[in-house]
């Protein structure tokens, strides 16, 4: 009950806060992979929620901190998103619970900065997003969202009324990684590139290596 009724009332209400996605076709139908964004705001994991569950039909997971999950709503939204709480001092066993479900043939979203930028500004990502990649062989489909900081920057609880935009690109593929041993170098490497197709996707540069 509580799914159907998220389902009806709040994804219609993130909608509202959308002006343009391009790039929907991008979001694969059937199959694993991991969806990676930019991340500025609360409103990001609503809006790509609201898209994958609306245009696929899908149940997806998001690697989401455990404080997310301090209280009811916040609780039932990732809960019906099905959200893996991650604690970030120990992400291990949320890693491989990740790397389980998407050789299941799951979605898995995470947003690879790690937290919200306070500026607005891409930070430099973690390479957890590419040990994902190579392990599970799973794609990387890109989002870059535009708009969501000034719609609800860290600090703000009630949104802003402005409308974001949401660009999905190209799935990424690692395959000259998959079955070899991998090291550091080679997972800021990938890390790189993904946030290289994040920047383009959301209008800004990532400016770090």
């Amino acid at each position: 009950m509580v799914y159907l009724i998220l389902k009806l009332t709040i994804i219609p209400v993130v909608k509202l806060y959308v002006k343009e996605v391009n790039g929907i076709e991008n979001l694969p139908k059937k199959g694993a992979c991991i969806v990676a964004a930019n991340h500025a705001s609360y409103m990001d994991h609503m809006i790509i929620g609201a898209y994958i569950i609306s245009h696929l039909d899908r149940k997806f997971h998001f690697l989401a901190k455990k404080e997310h999950f301090d209280n009811f709503f916040k609780k039932a939204w990732h809960d019906y998103i099905g959200a893996i709480p991650l604690d970030r001092e120990a992400g291990e066993e949320a890693l491989k619970w990740a790397i389980k479900a998407l050789k299941q043939g799951k979605i898995i979203a995470i947003h690879p900065e790690g937290t919200r930028s306070l500026t607005g500004k891409l930070q430099k990502a973690r390479t957890g997003i590419a040990r994902l990649a190579m392990l599970s062989k799973a794609p990387v489909i890109p989002i870059g969202l535009v708009g969501t900081f000034e719609m609800l920057p860290k600090g703000r609880y009630i949104p802003r009324f402005k409308r974001a935009v949401m660009n999905i690109g190209k799935p990424i593929y690692f395959k000259e990684y998959y079955n070899k041993k991998i090291n550091k170098r080679i997972l800021r490497k990938a890390t790189t590139r993904i946030m290289k197709n994040i920047a383009n996707l959301c209008r800004q540069k990532y400016n770090f290596k």
